[in-house]
């Protein structure tokens, strides 16, 4: 029998200082058999840093052609295409094409990332951030999160502080490009 998504509903208060953004947000992510929890938490970051009008989920690693998170405008078009983890260069640059604005968040080895996308030699992607997060903060959230948890998500000049359960975690977001 094959295994079916484990549905997270997270309530989120959302304070991006940087942007000017402060919202309740009632998210639903379906977390895929294949997905790790850290994964799935880096989505849910990604989503709350780049959220604003026509932000959406896809369904992950299960999407396919997909990226973890897109922003749409009113029309349907894709106007920002944002990865997690270690994409392909060609996946991104797939997504840089259709919608002239791509993101990565990435938990991983962030060199071992630039140099495989550097390597492709793709001429803009050294236009796309890479926003890479400490692994240990990664880590040591994604246990604390449930099936149904409420968070606190500020930012305030590049630094991330996220409560829940009583605990808080802070983390700096450190923007890097791929090697013009």
């Amino acid at each position: 029998m094959a295994l079916t998504a484990t549905i997270y509903n997270l309530r989120i208060d959302l304070a991006d200082i940087d942007r000017g953004i402060y919202e309740t947000l009632d998210v639903c992510i379906a977390r895929q058999p294949s997905e790790t929890i850290e994964y799935m938490f880096m989505r849910i970051i990604a989503y709350c840093l780049e959220y604003g009008d026509g932000i959406a989920f896809t369904q992950g690693v299960a999407s396919g052609n997909e990226p973890s998170v897109l922003i749409r405008d009113l029309t349907g078009r894709v106007t920002a295409w944002i990865e997690v983890g270690m994409p392909d260069a060609d996946r991104l640059h797939r997504g840089l094409k259709l919608a002239g604005r791509a993101a990565v968040y990435t938990h991983r080895d962030v060199q071992k990332l630039l140099a495989q996308l550097s390597a492709a030699n793709i001429e803009r992607l050294a236009d796309v951030p890479v926003y890479e997060f400490n692994r240990a903060f990664v880590d040591e959230i994604a246990s604390l999160i449930g099936r149904r948890s409420e968070l606190s998500i500020s930012i305030t000049e590049r630094e991330l502080y996220l409560e829940i359960d009583g605990r808080t975690f802070t983390t700096t977001i450190v923007e890097r490009h791929v090697p013009g």
